[in-house]
Parts: C-alpha cells; sequence; structure tokens
C-alpha cells in the first residue's frame, strides 16, 4: 500500500538504478570495442602498404599497435562479461527480494485475517449457530406435536381394546348330557342318491 502512495520502495529502485547504469557501461565498452576494432583494422592495412613500400619498420610498428588495441579489445571482453554476470546476479536477487517482500505481504494479511477473526468469535459464532439450530429443532417438534398426540391417543384406546375385559363372568351355557340327534351328513345323502340311482338302473 505504501509502495503505492509513496512510490516504490527503496531497494527495489536502487536495484533499478544500479540496473540502468550497468546498461549504460556495457553500451559504452561495446562501441568503444567497435573503435578499437577498426583502429585494429587501419594498422593492418597500414602495415601492408609499409610492407609493399618496403619499410619493414614501420609495418612492425603498425603491427605492434594492432596488437596492443587486440588486447584492449580482449580487456573489454572480459569487462562486458563480468558487466553482464554482474547484471544477471542483480536480476537474481531482484527478483528474489520482490518474492520475499510478496511472502512478506502474504503474511501480514494473514495475521492481519487471523487476528481480525480469533478463536473466541469462532468458538461464539458456532455457539449461536448451535443455539439457532436448537430453537428450530424444538419450533418443528410444536409443530408436530398434535399429530403425535393423535397417534399416541389411537395407540392408548387400541391397547385398551385388546386388553381382557374385568367385567363378571357371563352365566355359563346349559349343554346337555343326553345323547344328541344324530344328523344326517351331506355325504350319507349323496351316497344315498346315488344308490337310488343305481337301483333304478338295475331296475330297468
Amino acid at each position: 500500500m505504501f509502495s503505492r502512495i509513496f512510490g516504490k520502495p527503496k531497494q527495489e529502485t536502487n536495484a533499478l538504478t544500479t540496473l540502468d547504469k550497468l546498461n549504460e557501461t556495457l553500451e559504452m565498452l561495446e562501441k568503444k570495442e567497435k573503435v578499437l576494432i577498426k583502429k585494429a583494422a587501419q594498422e593492418v592495412e597500414k602495415a601492408r602498404e609499409f610492407t609493399r613500400a618496403k619499410n619493414k619498420r614501420a609495418a612492425i610498428q603498425c603491427l605492434k599497435r594492432k596488437r596492443l588495441y587486440e588486447q584492449q579489445i580482449e580487456q573489454l571482453g572480459n569487462f562486458q562479461l563480468r558487466i553482464h554476470d554482474q547484471m544477471i546476479m542483480l536480476e537474481g536477487a531482484k527478483a528474489t527480494t520482490e518474492t520475499v517482500d510478496a511472502l512478506r505481504t502474504g503474511a501480514s494479511a494473514m495475521k492481519a485475517m487471523q487476528k481480525a477473526t480469533n478463536i473466541d468469535d469462532v468458538d461464539k459464532t458456532m455457539d449461536e449457530i448451535n443455539e439457532q439450530t436448537e430453537n428450530m429443532k424444538q419450533i418443528q417438534e410444536a409443530l408436530s406435536a398434535p399429530l403425535e398426540l393423535e397417534e399416541l391417543e389411537g395407540a392408548e384406546l387400541e391397547e385398551q381394546l385388546l386388553q381382557p375385559a374385568t367385567t363378571a363372568p357371563a352365566a355359563p351355557v346349559h349343554v346337555p348330557t343326553g345323547p344328541r340327534p344324530v344328523r344326517p351328513a351331506q355325504k350319507q345323502t349323496a351316497e344315498e342318491d346315488e344308490l337310488a340311482a343305481l337301483q333304478a338302473e338295475m331296475a330297468l
């Protein structure tokens, strides 16, 4: 937040400034290297001319200067390599710093969220939820009470009907002791009918 208001952090600003400076130096070395390469090539051409003119001493001087230029070119190449290494390391350090800053910001945000929602608040919220759940359960039970009462009354009535009667026993039924008259069974009548039919057939 402060970086948005007051600009980039000091470390990041210093890293960017350093990278800009290294880039400028690198460009300067590359330009100087091109100039030296051009001068070395010119000394080679001069040495050829002096050689054609049979001026050996002047030709050797040109080749010496050409070698000095080449040494400087090699030195500039080493400088550029070191600057490249420094830039890579600095960019890596910058990325590491930004990562650490991001992690630190995330940790601070998480800490603030945990502070805003502590364990006491969570317990209080859970207690309220449990209380509301219990109240709703009692309301539902109250709404279903009449139906349960009717079912209970029906069950009690059924139980009373199934219980044996507790009143005085009825008078005993008088059963005659004499022999019962034999009542012809339906099977015997059928046999008699069949026998009568047979007799009638035989008579014919």
